[in-house]
């Protein structure tokens, strides 16, 4: 099953178009899904606490952690955010920070070798600058980043223009078919017997001598 995150406020608005188009394609391939709404209530960003390290989750019981109790048995993620001020919106941006410093600190790791996307939605510009910030959460957590034909965008200010961008839905279709490639053959090597890497302890470097 791939989980597909929508970032945006508006339930049914512009991210979620592009994150359909993303599903269908998935669906198409036999691939299951499941759109998960980050919702309106506010999300605070991360303190920083370190408590997700004792308590195992974060100490904020909200729309994070309804989504790590489904992360854990998901195969694949997308990530969908729009685009304000040229950057990721504030509340997925909060909600991711939250969900991958947790799942890095309690140890869980339910995203580790998992296939993972952004797609982001603007009227006109800021995409790749939003595109590129999400990234870095996948890149960070050893997660496989999944690719389209292009980057990961639609342009739109509404639902109705995002599917006139007819670049961008084909760049969703063809990202969702290219995430359904890698799992099948993620899944063909696991029952061939091919092992995961072998894994080091982390090494933490502060420059400062």
């Amino acid at each position: 099953m791939v989980l597909l995150v929508n970032g945006s406020p508006n339930e049914k608005g512009c991210t979620y178009t592009a994150l359909e188009e993303v599903a269908g394609a998935l669906n198409a391939e036999g691939i299951e899904t499941e759109i998960f709404q980050i919702g309106t209530k506010p999300l605070s960003g991360c303190l920083a606490c370190f408590k997700c390290q004792q308590l195992g989750h974060c100490v904020f019981n909200d729309r994070v952690v309804d989504f790590l109790n489904i992360a854990k048995d998901a195969d694949g993620f997308v990530f969908g955010s729009p685009v304000h001020y040229a950057a990721a919106g504030g509340a997925i941006t909060s909600f991711m920070d939250r969900v991958f410093f947790s799942d890095t600190l309690s140890g869980k790791q339910f995203f580790y070798l998992k296939p993972a996307a952004a797609v982001v939605c603007a009227r006109r510009a800021g995409t790749t600058a939003t595109f590129d910030q999400l990234n870095k959460y996948f890149t960070i957590s050893e997660m496989p980043v999944i690719s389209s034909r292009y980057w990961n965008m639609v342009h739109g200010l509404t639902p109705e223009e995002v599917k006139k961008d007819l670049e961008g839905m084909q760049i969703m279709r063809i990202l969702g078919r290219n995430m359904a490639w890698f799992l099948k053959c993620k899944e063909a090597a696991i029952k061939t017997g091919v092992s995961f890497p072998e894994r080091e302890e982390r090494i933490a470097t502060n420059f400062i001598r």
